[in-house]
């Protein structure tokens, strides 16, 4: 450790959980590390712990100082050696709201990941780490920030964590982080990317419009894992039909995936569903009781075809399927519900009468494993110690505020047509599950198509598909192919 790793130049405080010192001071720790990549032997640095985040205070217009408010946690691996003018960044993070950043941490971008088995073949505890071949860290340092409450970041004594906890305050948070970091590290002339998944990809697209209108901090791209970017596509609520329509093709994926689409290809199947989905679907849902006997019946026909279903629940429920419902109906006759994250995994439940499934087994397959390889490796391999438990999924942080969408609906696809717009070099790469029933692939394709940019500028973003879910990296031949697609968005994007 040496004077910079810390706020002042002090000596850095071990991570000892006391968020409550007078005067807060960063605990990071420095260790060495190296690893091998297509036969290149990679010499890297870690740096872990947290760094105090302060806010400038006028009283009666007088400049008083800069007041401690969070501390927020972060590890980063920089490559040792490398030009920093031409070395690329990612600043990665997770959604939630209120997940801590080690999915993508140790799932898929990381020096080292866990290994946590798939369907049908999960590893047992105690679980483990391995070294990563496909890390991003080949072609890009990296930062993973855990927002305020999740991980080990916390707010300081005196300071009221809600504060962070919605919209804005985390946008403002998060995008303090990384200014400090990138000017700490003299990483301004460094090609820079954001990389999120799900909310993860709603903080993203405000970043990119916030760092520039804040900061001045023109980013290279973004990396949307299963993105999120107008929550009306998402939102099953009274009146809107949207999440009806565009969720379909994800449950034709579904009901394929578990054998009731027989031998028929994935491929057509989906084009099915997005035609119905596209068309014949919305317009059934619009005419509501103006629909004919015949017509009605058709729709019926159609949607239990496409999803698995049975006629009479489809025409029960009166042609709308809402997600968790599905995973819940889809296979009761089997005494199994099926994964909200990733329908691929299915599990049992309390009782098979039940409307709504009470838990997602494709969540409980993964946590066990990601906690249990974060808190050893956090400890044992880049020597950081915290008694706080780190906090993987943070439930402190509800109800999240949406105070600045207040009478509308929560959208950041202006946000991002903004930076776009101003920022005509940013690329943008977006990455879709087929099975990821929480923000399905049509619906983000669905938010795509009604940017408000130029059309030319489309010509900017990428997709990616691929047969997973909402963390595709749990998937084998996924993380793989993943990984060599967003090492060519990198190296692609970074304009050196």
């Amino acid at each position: 450790m040496t004077d910079k790793d810390t706020e002042d130049g002090k000596p850095p405080v071990t991570g000892n959980g006391d968020a409550g010192k007078d005067t807060p001071v960063d605990d990071l720790v420095t260790t060495q590390h190296s690893t091998t990549v297509k036969r290149r032997k990679l010499n890297y640095t870690a740096t872990t712990g947290r760094v105090v985040l302060r806010q400038e205070v006028h009283t009666d217009g007088k400049f008083d100082g800069h007041v401690a408010k969070a501390e927020v946690f972060l590890t980063a691996y920089t490559l040792d050696g490398a030009d920093p003018a031409k070395r690329p960044v990612t600043f990665a993070f997770n959604g939630g709201p209120g997940s801590s950043s080690v999915w993508l941490h140790l799932g898929l971008l990381g020096p080292r990941r866990v290994v946590s088995g798939d369907v049908g073949e999960l590893v047992p505890p105690p679980y483990d780490l391995v070294d990563n071949p496909e890390t991003l860290l080949a072609h890009s340092d990296l930062v993973f920030i855990d927002p305020v409450s999740t991980g080990y970041s916390r707010a300081v004594k005196g300071e009221k964590p809600g504060e962070f906890h919605g919209f804005q305050g985390d946008v403002e948070s998060v995008g303090e982080v990384i200014r400090l970091w990138t000017s700490r590290h003299g990483r301004w002339l460094s090609p820079k990317f954001l990389a999120g998944e799900s909310y993860g990809t709603t903080r993203a697209a405000a970043l990119a419009e916030h760092l520039q209108t804040r900061y001045g901090m023109f980013l290279n791209g973004l990396v949307l894992i299963s993105s999120v970017l107008d929550f009306a596509t998402l939102d099953f609520s009274e009146g809107n039909d949207l999440p009806h329509t565009l969720f379909l093709p994800t449950y034709a994926a579904i009901a394929h995936y578990h054998g009731l689409h027989g031998d028929r290809p994935l491929e057509d199947v989906l084009a099915e569903a997005e035609e119905f989905a596209s068309r014949d679907y919305p317009w059934a849902l619009a005419r509501g009781h103006r629909l004919t006997d015949d017509e009605r019946a058709a729709a019926v026909a159609k949607l239990a075809a496409l999803t698995g279903l049975s006629e009479d629940y489809v025409d029960r429920v009166d042609l709308r399927l809402e997600h968790v419902r599905f995973f819940t109906e889809l296979l009761r006759s089997q005494r199994r519900v099926v994964g909200r994250l990733d329908s691929r995994f299915s599990g049992p439940d309390a009782d098979y009468g039940r409307e709504l499934f009470s838990e997602d087994p494709s969540y409980s397959a993964i946590l066990g494993p990601y906690t249990a390889a974060l808190n050893h490796y956090l400890r044992a391999e880049l020597n950081y110690e915290n008694d706080l438990p780190y906090e993987i999924i943070s439930r402190t942080v509800h109800p999240w505020s949406f105070k600045e969408f207040e009478a509308r609906h929560v959208t950041v696809a202006d946000k991002l047509a903004s930076a776009m717009r101003a920022n005509p070099d940013l690329k943008v790469h977006i990455a879709y599950g087929h099975y990821d029933g929480a923000t399905p692939y049509y619906a983000a394709e669905h938010v795509v198509a009604h940017l408000k940019v130029p059309k030319e500028l489309l010509d900017n973003i990428e997709h990616a598909y691929y047969p997973a879910g909402h963390m595709m990296y749990v998937h084998e031949p996924s993380r793989v192919q993943q990984s060599k697609d967003l090492a060519k968005f990198v190296q692609s994007a970074s304009n050196r």
